[in-house]
Formats: structure tokens, sequence, C-alpha cells
């Protein structure tokens, strides 16, 4: 077996790769730019090269760096991760060459099935389903335009190399083809140095379906079910489960022999994982292969017990696979939240800064539930503009998918993560989301249950009441506390009033508490709550147990109440004595500034291109300037008919939130 293998990659997915190969008794070697110093995966590793600045144009997709980190170290191997040079074939026949193992498929696979076009060739002649569309290269937007009306609207506008929904645009009519064409390309080249465009139709209310392969050097593949990863924003994947709440056994075989064929017939070796897209009537259709490791593939493993980077390693050395098809089942339900650096409340933008407080929670497994947590930073440490925002992804696994969804519930209340704009309310809302816990889902449940953006979870009555219940316990313990300071200093117990008025989520709550043995008993509208919990003031995370049933919520004490964070919801939470509940009904609402006439730069980034002028009128939905941040471009557009008075900025200007781009009369 290999001795030491480099990590030809970054953040959450080389911390993960080192920690199989630390099991493995194999010793690492992480790379890392200028901005990555002090990253997780340089800590864990057993040695670190640096390997250049921070853009990864000039570090980690730069092969000769990578090369010559191999020749200073002496590591035999490779593992590339998933994005970066994951499926480069120039990078693998480099190591080729140079007699250092490639962890991941042949240089000839990698050329294959990482051209889509060329992909979905090969996959009609293998025989699998593929979506129709034109395989060519197009070469401009007016082409683009031609091409998208004879396919037909609506259209996937997409990078022949693209991946990770870098490059993709959805376009319905020809404006947004052209304007999708080229936004594709700049993607696209700037991601993966390789701007080819191709136009396929897109298949409305689409589930997007993807069968795990794995094969080694000797003809054996096998596939190890599906993964569910239609909850995507923007074509990047947000919530993945296996398997499908959707599939049926027959489809499942179906799709995973037809995947099992087309990687035979690139004679395709270690982890992949073929995507496809599927209807409403569980036809399914090819849409591309990932010859690499998947972000999500940490759900698969949970519910087969196969470590994948071990079997990527050990095809690597030249074993042969251990497992046959009969050997592979499904044990229970697995979910992945990924946790992304992105605020859900300015349209999912990206999120850069330090990360003030960074407390997941712990990890576990038993027979009845787990909880894994694969993630590459740490409290104290810098999410960077130079990077894909992602920095955890939350995996829960039970017995079945409702009680997986209870355990990544509770999961996710108890993620704290501040400093930073972040997703966790919104996957949390997910969690709780009818459509989601039923499995109707599709590629479009974020457009179609969002259309607005995501403005915070409403709770259901009953969640605000037992979420009252909480805060009124919660308070006695502060005031308890209070009362002995009080007593302390002047020789007397202040008396705690069992009468208070709980005001969240826009409903008053008249409660009155009493303390029982073990915890509160809390009397709502002639109904009484037992409240357990062992919460004191000063922990961030208040866990309790309402009338048998867990409760955990962030919370946030400060002036005239607290801020909690609870199931998706972030709410202003006051309990005040009747008397102050009076008083404050009667208090004036501050309003915010009014800021209708600016347009904001929504996030920090790097301003592409100013589109208009000054005294030029605008139209309602046009193109008033481009914003880059973490290798994606953000089109800004206009709300309404307004006339531009002043542009505060221009093409290469740095900006931060909320500076202010331009004004209108």
């Amino acid at each position: 077996m290999f001795k030491k293998i480099l990590i030809a990659n970054r953040g959450e997915i080389a911390c993960r790769v080192i920690k199989t190969a630390r099991k493995m008794g194999i010793k690492t070697v992480a790379v890392y730019s200028d901005a990555d110093k002090n990253a997780l995966h340089v800590r864990m590793a057993d040695e670190a090269v640096h390997i250049g600045p921070p853009p990864a144009s000039e570090s980690y997709i730069v092969i000769d760096k990578i090369l010559d980190a191999i020749k200073r170290t002496g590591a035999e191997a490779v593992h590339p991760g998933y994005g970066f040079l994951s499926e480069n074939a120039k990078f693998a026949k480099a190591l080729e060459d140079a007699g250092v193992a490639f962890i991941g498929p042949p240089a000839g696979a990698i050329e294959a099935m990482g051209d889509k076009i060329t992909s979905k060739k090969l996959a009609a002649e293998a025989g699998v389903s593929t979506v129709p569309g034109y395989m060519g290269l197009i070469d401009s937007a007016d082409e683009a335009v031609k091409i998208a009306g004879e396919i037909g609207y609506p259209v996937m506008i997409k990078a022949s190399a693209g991946g990770g929904g870098k490059g993709m645009r959805i376009a319905w009519n020809d404006q947004e083809a052209r304007e999708g064409f080229q936004s594709s390309k700049n993607e696209a080249k700037s991601s993966f140095g390789d701007d080819r465009i191709f136009i396929e139709k897109f298949v409305t209310q689409p589930r997007h379906i993807e069968i795990q392969v794995l094969g080694d050097k000797h003809g054996n593949c096998i596939y190890l079910n599906e993964r569910e990863c239609s909850i995507q924003r923007r074509n990047q994947k947000v919530i993945e489960e296996a398997p499908s709440p959707f599939l049926d056994e027959e489809t499942r075989k179906a799709m995973g022999e037809q995947s099992v064929a087309l990687a035979k017939a690139v004679d395709y070796c270690s982890a992949g994982t073929v995507e496809f897209i599927v209807d409403g009537d569980r036809n399914f259709y090819f849409l591309e292969m990932n010859t690499r490791l998947q972000v999500e593939h940490p759900v698969t493993e949970l519910i087969t017990g196969i470590d994948l980077v071990e079997q990527m390693i050990k095809v690597a050395w030249g074993e042969k696979l251990e497992l046959e098809q009969k050997d592979v089942g499904i044990n229970g339900w697995a979910i992945e939240s990924r946790l992304y650096a992105e605020d859900p409340y300015r349209n999912f933008l990206p999120s850069i800064g330090r990360l003030t407080r960074y407390n997941p929670p712990k990890e576990v497994a038993t027979n009845s539930m787990a909880v894994r947590n694969d993630t590459g930073v740490f409290e104290g440490g810098e999410i960077s503009m130079f990077y894909d925002p992602m920095i955890a992804k939350l995996c829960s696994w039970a017995p079945t998918r409702l009680e997986a969804i209870e355990v990544m519930r509770d999961a996710l209340d108890g993620f704290e993560v501040e400093g930073i704009g972040h997703n966790l309310p919104f996957c949390a809302a997910v969690m709780d989301h009818p459509r989601f816990v039923s499995g109707d889902i599709s590629t479009a449940f974020i457009q179609e249950e969002y259309p607005e953006g995501f403005e915070g979870a409403t709770l259901a009555p009953e969640a605000l009441k037992r979420l009252a219940a909480a805060a009124s316990a919660f308070n006695m313990i502060v005031e308890g506390r209070a009362a002995q300071i009080s007593g302390a200093m002047r020789n007397h117990t202040r008396r705690v009033d069992p009468h208070w008025v709980v005001r969240l989520g826009g409903e008053t709550f008249d409660t009155v508490v009493a303390e029982v043995a073990g915890g509160w008993d809390v009397t709502i509208d002639g109904e009484t709550s037992r409240v357990e919990t062992g919460w004191t003031p000063g922990k961030t995370l208040a866990r309790a147990v309402v009338d048998g049933k867990p409760l955990t919520a962030k919370v946030s004490l400060g002036v005239g109440g607290a801020r909690v964070r609870y199931r998706g919801a972030d709410l202003k939470v006051q309990v005040l004595t009747p008397r102050q509940a009076e008083l404050a009904a009667m208090m004036p609402v501050k309003m915010p500034p009014d800021t209708s006439k600016m347009l904001l730069c929504p996030m920090p980034g790097l301003i592409v291109s100013v589109d208009v002028e000054e005294g030029q009128e605008v139209q309602e939905g046009q193109v008033l300037a481009v914003v880059e941040a973490m290798k994606m471009e953000n089109v800004l557009r206009a709300e309404k008919k307004a006339v531009v008075t002043k542009v505060n900025a221009k093409a290469g200007d740095s900006l931060a939130v909320d500076d202010v781009i331009m004004e209108f009369e």
C-alpha cells in the first residue's frame, strides 16, 4: 500500500481524505495557497507545501506546482478531491508520466466523461437514455439564440467542462439565452480555463438523481444505489439524501445497470457518479458523469457502510473490489445539509469574514441515529473570497427517512456559526417544509417555494407555544439567579413573580410558571407544559425537553430581550411582566433607512462591469452591473424604471457589502 499521498485540494474534502488515509496508516501531504496557510487541512496533514497566491488559477490548478510538491515530498500518489484538478485529464496524464499514481480514473475516462458533449454521445452509444439537445460547440450568442429556438424553450446553457453549478444558466426566451450564453462562457473560463458551451432541453419539474459507481482495474464495476439531489439553488446542490424517496426498485436497478454499462464503456475505475434527470413518470435521462468523488458522497457511505475514499485508494494501488453487486444494500436513510458561507436573507449571496464562533453539533454514531460533520474550518478561521463558499457538510442517519429528518432538525438547531452570513436557517426551514417531508420535490423546489427569496421560516402555532413555554422557564432561571444575587447583597431574597407575558413571532402568550421537581410547569391558555432544562445564563445554546420532546435553540441575550434561532426562524423574544408588556405595546416601531433609490452591492466582491451611465434612463429588468464573488457572476438588474443620477463604482473595483454602486432619481 502507498506510504504517502498528496491531496491536491483544500478545505473539507482535503480533511476528509486525510482522515481515511490516517485510518489506513498512510502519511499525507497538504498543499496550500497564501490564503490557506493556517487552514485546517494544513494543520491535519503530516506535511504541507506552499504552492502560490490565493487565486486557484495561480495555485491549486497549476499542474507544475503540484508536480513540484510531489517531487519535494516523495508522495507516491495524489488524491484530487473534487473541483480544481480532479477532472483534468492533462493532470492525470502528467502524474502517469511522472510515475505517480492518480487516485481516480484513467486519463482517457476523464477526457471522455469530463467533456459533457463527448460523454452524451458515448452514453447514447452505450444504451443510456439521454436528454435532447445540441451537442456541438456554440461560438456566439446569436448562434445560441438560434439553437435554443430550434430545441424549444426552456433550455439549459452549460459549460462543456463545467461542474458544481458553474457555467450553467436556464433560458426561457431569446434575451435570457443571449445573456446566459455570455455569463456561462465567462464563468466557465474563470473556473475551468475552458469556455466551450453547449445547449440542451431543460426538463421541467425534474428530479436530480445520481448513481454512485465503483470500479477497479480488473474490469469489475458495481453501483452503490442512488442519491437524491433535487434541492438546488442556482444549479448548486443544497440538500441531498440517500436513497431517493421517489425511486422504486425497478427504476433503481435500471439506472444502476445503465450507469455500470457506461462506466465499463470507458474502462472506468475508481469512484464516479452518473447523474440523471428524472421526470414525474420515472423516465430518466443521462445528464453527465462526474469522474471524481462527489461532494455528497457521505450519504452513500452512511447507508452502505462503505468508505469510498478507502476504496479509491485501494483501487489506485491495484487491488480488486472486495464487493459484488449482491453485497450492496440499503441500511436506513441519510441526509446531508451543505453549510454555505452565504446570506439566505440576501438571496443567498456569498459572505466572507472571520468565524467568530464555529461550534458544530457533536458527531455520534449508534444503532438508532448518527450525526456526521465533514468540515474544513475552525473557530477563528477566515472564510476567503477566493474559493467555494461551502464550509461544512452536516449529515444525519436513522433507520427511516422521517427519523433522519428529525435527527437533522436537532443537529441544525444545535449548529452555532457567527461572524458571517450562513444558510443554516434555510436548511432548517427545508427540513420542516411539508413538501420536503412528503418527498414531493424537484429541482425547482427553492424557486417555487421561495419565489421572493428566503425571509426566514414561519413557525407553526404549536411550535411557537412550545418555544414560549421554554422561554418562560429560561426566564425564571435568569430571574432566580438575579434574586440570589440581590439577596446576597441586601441580605434578603427577591421574590420572582410567576406571571409573564412572552412576545415572539408576532404572537403574545400569557404564562404562569411554577417550579416543580426536575423542571418547570408552564401554563398557557389553560394548558400546562412540563419544561426540563439544565440551561444556565451565558450558554448560547439552550437545550430543553418540552412535554417529552427535545428543543434546541440558539439564544443571544441583549437589551430589551433575546434573539432566538429555532427551526429556521430568527425571532426577537421578550419575556415581560404584565405592566412591561402593557407599556411596550405603546412604543413606536423604528423604521429602517430608505435605500430604494440606491443600488447596493449585495456581497463583498469585484465589479466585473457597470452597464449604465449617469443620466441614463433604465427599464425594469435591465442589467445595471455584474459583481463576481467566489467564482460566480451575479447580475444586478433594475427593479423599476428610473434615471441614473450617480455612478460610484467602475469595473475592477472591490466593494464591501452594502457599498453604494449607483444612485437613482
